[in-house]
């Protein structure tokens, strides 16, 4: 007698194995076997038929470090299939802090991640000081899905070197000493890993570079050999130096003598041709060390729009003026008023030049209208610019349309980075790398300018089925990528796998139904703050630890996800290949 089986449903388990009819039987919080279990009892079924039944996502870069004291649920990637999240990514995060600091964590997150200081003021509820007593009030609330964080760079400096953190002031021995002793307690206490940025995008709100960005190399190295003798840890990076010799031989050292492996996230696509992680992952190989390169499935795609924090408008004075602090009903009734329009449109913004460095015409040429079933690889011609060439108009008055079209509730997706082609070839070849790691979801940040958090159901839609101008993905490898790889690579050997003794982290997933809508703007952090969010059909239900989290987009109400801690602080099943 078992507690459940998944009936009927195409298997594919995350091995990167072949698609097989099968059925998943489970009992506990556990898979007891994959096959043919049509003549066993159990007390539940779920009919799987015509659907795909694979483990549930574990997301390695989230950034729910404050939603995870106060959400239950860590939507949306609860939405896309997520069973398992991975935080404190980017060298930002809210542990340890001294008493009545709390406020500079606050606007590291702020500036990097844009996620609302007045909702983590009102949201978070500071029961920790060092990042042990973090884990332990984490561990305390149930969630939909299970978390894991990692000891950030930024809180870390904070911590120690205090308004010293983000100058230019070096650290003294005592000081480097004392993060690297705060490091291996987080470590020791069951964070997954150590992270940090050093890279220039990463700001806090005031505009100052992150603590840690112009870190020197020996600080670098001790924070990175406070991970040696441990059996689990990841060290994280986000790096703008790894063109300089010296940022690369730190970080060999670090994987030499730690003798953990070191992802580096994509930042750019310089990145990846110029600075060449991947080349840098295969020599590290070659001297011993595994450098794991975290890309992402698409480019970070910012959204225009009435509905965003950005728009090409944002600086004209009647925009300003007039228009940007009414609520979006108000601006639509605004900006369809003929006057209003003709004195926005005959305006010059300004900013005379986009952050982007290019003109705001320019732009346009990489601004593509969202619709209500997006597309992510849009051609040159379907961009404002291309339509407003094609129809023999200003490009500037055909975006100021769209916007105001369907109640202000168009997006506009521009993606940053590798597009100059205007398609997905770049990568089409990385993510096929097998040392390539899908990453930088970004869950639960960039609240007001990026909805990325359902790229794993990108991944499926696009890669699998739907992509027209190139080669689609294999669905095995995909599958595969998004659970067992992720998971292996932190060290999660109990889960990301459909097999016996594994974690019953499960999605059942109808490939033809499953669909992206548009993102869309709600209101509903802490003190009323603004996010956007992407929500998803298809997924028929997803299991946490053998419980139906999720029955056709609506939670169930249970709450079976926990803190996952590494090494021997953890409570993982440690389940092995």
């Amino acid at each position: 007698m078992f507690d459940l089986i998944i009936s009927g449903g195409t298997v594919v388990d995350g091995s990167g194995g072949k698609a097989r009819l099968a059925d998943v039987a489970i009992n506990g919080d556990k898979i007891v076997g994959v096959g043919d279990y049509a003549n066993q009892a159990s007390t539940r079924t779920v009919d799987a038929s015509g659907c795909l039944v694979t483990p549930g996502w574990v997301d390695v870069h989230t950034h729910y470090d404050g939603q995870a004291t106060w959400d239950p649920l860590l939507a949306p990637s609860s939405w896309h299939g997520v069973t398992t999240a991975v935080m404190g990514n980017c060298g930002v995060g809210f542990a340890p802090v001294k008493p009545g600091e709390e406020g500079f964590l606050i606007q590291l997150m702020e500036g990097v991640e844009d996620i609302p200081g007045t909702a983590l003021s009102e949201g978070i509820d500071w029961q920790w000081e060092h990042f042990p007593e973090y884990l332990d009030a984490l561990d305390t609330m149930p969630r939909a899905i299970d978390v894991a964080a990692q000891v950030p760079h930024g809180a870390v400096r904070s911590y120690v070197m205090g308004e010293r953190c983000n100058t230019d002031e070096l650290p003294t021995d005592a000081d480097i000493e004392a993060m690297a002793k705060i490091v291996r307690e987080g470590l020791e206490a069951g964070a997954v890993g150590f992270s940090t940025s050093r890279t220039f995008l990463h700001k806090d709100v005031n505009g100052v570079l992150v603590p840690g960005t112009n870190a020197p190399a020996d600080e670098m190295r001790a924070l990175g050999y406070a991970m040696k003798g441990l059996d689990h840890g990841v060290f994280e990076l986000v790096s703008d130096h790894l063109g300089n010799e010296d940022e690369v031989k730190w970080v060999i050292d670090v994987g030499q003598e730690s003798g953990r492996p070191i992802t580096v996230v994509w930042t750019s696509f310089e990145a990846f041709t110029e600075g060449n992680f991947m080349a840098l992952a295969h020599s590290a190989a070659e001297q011993g060390v595994k450098v794991i390169p975290q890309v992402a499935a698409r480019p970070t795609g910012i959204l225009h729009g009435l509905q965003s924090s950005f728009n090409v408008f944002m600086a004209h004075a009647t925009y300003v003026n007039e228009v940007a602090e009414l609520s979006l009903e108000d601006k639509v009734v605004a900006m369809q008023r003929p006057e209003i329009r003709r004195k926005i449109l005959g305006e010059k913004s300004s900013m005379p030049m986009t952050p982007f460095g290019l003109s705001w015409e320019e732009l346009l040429w990489y601004v593509f209208p969202l619709g209500e079933k997006p597309d992510y690889e849009p051609r040159r011609e379907d961009s404002i610019a291309g339509i407003a060439a094609a129809q023999g108009k200003d490009c500037f008055a055909v975006m100021y349309d769209l916007m105001v079209d369907q109640d202000g509730r168009e997006l506009f997706y521009q993606p940053l980075n590798a597009y100059a082609d205007y398609n997905f070839n770049f990568f089409e070849n990385t993510l096929t790398d097998p040392n390539a790691l899908f990453g930088l979801s970004d869950g639960g940040a960039h609240c007001g300018l990026i909805a990325d958090a359902g790229m794993p159901t990108f991944v499926l839609t696009h890669w699998v089925r739907d992509r027209k101008r190139g080669k689609r993905l294999p669905l095995e490898l995909m599958v595969r990528k998004l659970s067992y790889d992720t998971a292996r690579a932190y060290g999660m050997e109990d889960r990301g796998l459909l097999a016996e003794g594994y974690l019953a982290d499960v999605n059942v997933i109808d490939l033809k139904a499953l669909q992206l809508h548009r993102p869309e703007a709600i209101y509903d952090l802490p003190a009323g703050g603004k996010r956007l969010v992407q929500r998803v059909d298809g997924y028929r239900y997803t299991l946490k630890s053998g419980v139906e989290t999720f029955i056709d987009g609506e939670h169930t109400g249970a709450l079976p996800g926990r803190l996952v801690r590494g090494g021997k602080a953890g409570n993982q099943g440690a389940a092995r290949l």
